[in-house]
């Protein structure tokens, strides 16, 4: 009898200390983080306690769904604020631009004021570092790689990637991307020839199967052998963490059928990945990314003050976000210019004759004739204003911190909503959500009243390593496909923006393809 009375008050006492967790968690600490801000003016929306606002940003999501649903042929509106997060456009009109939310128990301070969001982007501070939630909540994507991580882990791994994607390494690297290009164009010829003359094609996916080629190439050299298969799942694994709520607790935890299908993908590329690096280990090997990696594994490895997770861990991590950031907002960003340049014929044509002038007689673009590509330039910097892959700049507050004098106490995440940034009037005139390329004819120093607005690969100490690579392997696709084809926009072709992870045509992009 007194053993089951000590059981039991075991099994009390571990309930009592649970249910205390979940309450500091869910109620104590958001009351706390928020109450510091509210006493400086900061407000915002009303959480719920397990959901935080949640429910009322679905709702007006669906509700933005549905109305373009119920649209036959909804016009083509970039507006992208107002038709990807109607709730931000909300609390922004209601709090001022800059207010708190909630996702479950991830407590938010969105920072719509460019002179704020300019002293966040820039701040070299230890007290600023990457959320804790993009590492757990979206641990399968993302791990502890360079996307993710703080600190010193991230200092080397950006020492090891960022010298390999420098601009003089990029430029040797236009070659095999104006081959893989090549490549991709002669399967449109293909169905251009099937098709009598013309093809409706849907772009995006074949955007993608030809950045994740360029990427496997440039950056992972012959022993990448098995990348069709990891760039398929990690864009399944994309696609159903974008339905888990992030911040709802222990949601991850739970093994309900879409956390199964998460693992079993998490699980399925780690090994994948794994025996492209041991097809490395085994033979002659290259000087490229991939190799860097090993090499970074090894010194991470063996200096303690870095060695938090496993070797293995390290490699596979830094390759995913590799494998995800280095093609997939490349690919998104090549179809917006392509869907752009097919709803604006006038431009298509300008850019056009700057490609056919540059590249003579059928000329193959190279580093040089890339760099006197000034139109195509406005039209991709353009592009990436009005539709940016990544709409978010994210850190968290390792202690309490100072911006435009508040007060952000440690715990707090900071999120800048790049979109909003990007096509607020005030900034960029009254024609902030249209397409004009030629804002950026003076560069980007005079495109718009603030510079430090526009900010498509981040800005400051954390600025995407990866920006030469991106612009040139635009530059080489857009070129390419502009020297042989004129498109318009299929009929078939409905306009929805979605944000899965990334902003991304929610429907694919369909061209009518043409020879010139």
């Amino acid at each position: 009898m007194g053993i089951l009375k000590m059981i039991l008050s075991i099994i009390l006492s571990g309930f009592v200390a649970f249910a205390f967790h979940v309450y500091r968690v869910l109620v104590v600490k958001p009351q706390r983080l928020r109450s510091k801000l509210q006493n400086q003016g900061i407000r915002g929306p009303s959480p719920s306690v397990l959901l935080g606002n949640i429910s009322e940003m679905r709702r007006m999501v669906q509700d933005q769904d549905q109305a373009q649903t119920q649209s036959t042929q909804p016009a083509i509106s970039h507006d992208c604020p107002s038709t990807v997060f109607p709730y931000l456009q909300k609390w922004r009109n209601e709090y001022g631009p800059v207010f708190v939310y909630s996702t479950g128990s991830i407590q938010l301070i969105c920072v719509a004021d460019t002179e704020m969001a300019k002293e966040i982007s820039f701040s070299t501070s230890l007290s600023l570092g990457k959320p804790s939630y993009l590492s757990k909540d979206l641990g399968p994507l993302m791990g502890q790689g360079i996307l993710s991580s703080s600190g010193p882990i991230w200092a080397h791994q950006r020492k090891i990637i960022a010298p390999e994607l420098y601009l003089d390494k990029v430029k040797g690297m236009v070659k095999l991307m104006v081959y893989a290009t090549v490549l991709t164009l002669k399967s449109w010829e293909n169905k251009i020839e099937n098709g009598g003359g013309s093809a409706d094609i849907k772009v995006d996916d074949d955007m993608r199967s030809l950045s994740a080629d360029i990427i496997s190439r440039a950056c992972f050299g012959s022993s990448y052998s098995k990348g069709e298969d990891i760039f398929s799942k990690l864009r399944t694994l994309q696609k159903t963490m974008s339905k888990v709520g992030i911040g709802i607790p222990g949601l991850r935890y739970l093994p309900i059928k879409i956390n199964r299908e998460i693992w079993k993908l998490e699980k399925e590329i780690h090994s994948m990945i794994l025996e492209v690096v041991s097809e490395r280990v085994k033979g002659p090997y290259e000087k490229d990314l991939l190799q860097m990696i090993l090499e970074g594994a090894q010194n991470y490895v063996d200096d303690s003050k870095l060695n938090m997770v496993s070797q293995d861990k390290f490699i596979v991590d830094n390759c995913k976000n590799i494998y995800f950031a280095g093609h997939e907002t490349t690919a998104i960003t090549a179809s917006w210019s392509l869907m752009l340049l097919a709803a604006n014929p006038d431009w298509q044509a300008r850019v056009r004759a700057e490609v056919l002038q540059i590249c003579k007689d059928g000329a193959l673009p190279d580093a040089d004739m890339l760099r006197n590509m000034k139109t195509l330039t406005m039209v991709i910097q353009e592009t990436l204003r009005l539709y940016p892959p990544a709409v978010f700049v994210v850190r968290e507050a390792l202690e309490d911190i100072k911006f435009k004098e508040i007060v952000i106490p440690k715990g707090m995440n900071i999120q800048i909503p790049i979109p909003m940034l990007q096509q607020n009037t005030e900034l960029w005139g009254p024609d902030a959500h249209e397409f004009n390329p030629e804002r950026f004819g003076k560069g980007i120093l005079g495109a718009c009243k603030f510079p430090q607005a526009y900010i498509p690969f981040g800005a400051g100490s954390r600025t995407c390593v990866g920006q030469n690579f991106a612009m040139i392997e635009l530059k080489v696709i857009l070129s390419l496909i502009l020297s042989k084809f004129c498109f318009s926009l299929s009929p078939a072709y409905h306009h929805s923006p979605a944000l899965r992870l990334v902003l991304e045509p929610g429907n694919g992009v369909r061209l009518i393809v043409t020879p010139l």
